[in-house]
Formats: structure tokens, sequence, C-alpha cells
């Protein structure tokens, strides 16, 4: 990515909120951002879980889209903690609240697509070992044990990445 690439991604403004009624709208803003992310991520990940992966794959552009937008508010929210801090502890304090939910519910997002990484990992290296068990050559030593062929008899399996 090039500089003025990144440049045109950075937030619109950075300027810390310095009016209840700023701070209510950024507050506002990141919830919603929130809930639509994490309706994303919910959608995610019951489709993952159903087994259906391409369809899940579908919904990156929309969560990148949106996950861009949820840093870019974030770091707003961070200019503007101490303005929070001062004028409107109670909205820090919900924020607070509905972010480790938000946080609560990216766990379990994280935890269904790392099982269903494991399950795929483990079926590819199962089909990989059968693969090579029977590509082998049986054979033994003259001590009787069971010959162990050369890395040249070993055939690599080949997965093609895109579904």
């Amino acid at each position: 990515m090039t500089p003025q690439q990144q440049n045109s991604r950075a937030p619109a403004s950075l300027d810390p909120a310095s009016t209840p009624v700023e701070a209510r709208q950024l507050a506002e803003g990141l919830m919603k951002i929130m809930s639509t992310l994490l309706g994303i991520v919910e959608r995610e990940t019951e489709l993952v879980r159903a087994g259906n992966v391409r369809e899940a794959m579908a919904l990156d552009a929309e969560k990148g889209e949106m996950s861009r937008q949820y840093v870019d508010a974030i770091s707003k929210l961070t200019h503007s903690r101490d303005y929070l801090k001062q004028s409107t502890l109670e909205l820090l304090t919900a924020l607070h609240r509905h972010h480790d939910t938000f946080r609560a519910m990216l766990q379990v997002n994280l935890t269904v697509l790392a099982t269903a990484h494991a399950v795929s990992e483990g079926i590819i290296r199962g089909v990989n070992g059968e693969m090579q068990r029977k590509s082998l050559p049986n054979g033994y030593t003259a001590a009787g044990q069971r010959a162990m062929p050369g890395p040249r008899h070993v055939t690599p399996l080949t997965v093609s990445r895109s579904l």
C-alpha cells in the first residue's frame, strides 16, 4: 500500500470531542459500528458452524470495511478520552460495557474459526498420511524392522487454498 493510499484511508478528523453533543455522536457512532460489525461476525460464525465457508468468505469485504470504520472510531475516541472522563463519564461507562459484550462475541467467533481451521488441517493431514502410506513400498530390513523409505519415495500433497 502506498503512503497516498494509507493517507486516504486515515480518519477524516481526529479532533477530540469537545462538547457533550460531539461526545454523544462519537459514542453512538461507535456503538452503531460495533453492532453492525457484530452482526456480520455472528453471521460469519453461523455460516462457519454450518460448514458454509464459501458464504462466510463472502462477508470479508463488508467485515473489512466495518473493521476499518471501527479502528477509525476507536482512534477518535482515544483522542477524546480525557474529555469523556471529565464531562461524560456515564457515556464512557456505557461504551465500556458495550465494548465488553463486543469483545466476548468476537472471542466466540475466533474460537469457531480456530476450530474450523484445526479440523480442516486435521483432515488434510489425514488424507496426506493415507496417501503417503499407500504410495510407500512395504519392506523390512535384515533385522526384521519395517524399512523406512528415503525422501525420493515421499510425494507431497498439493492443496489449492482457493475455494
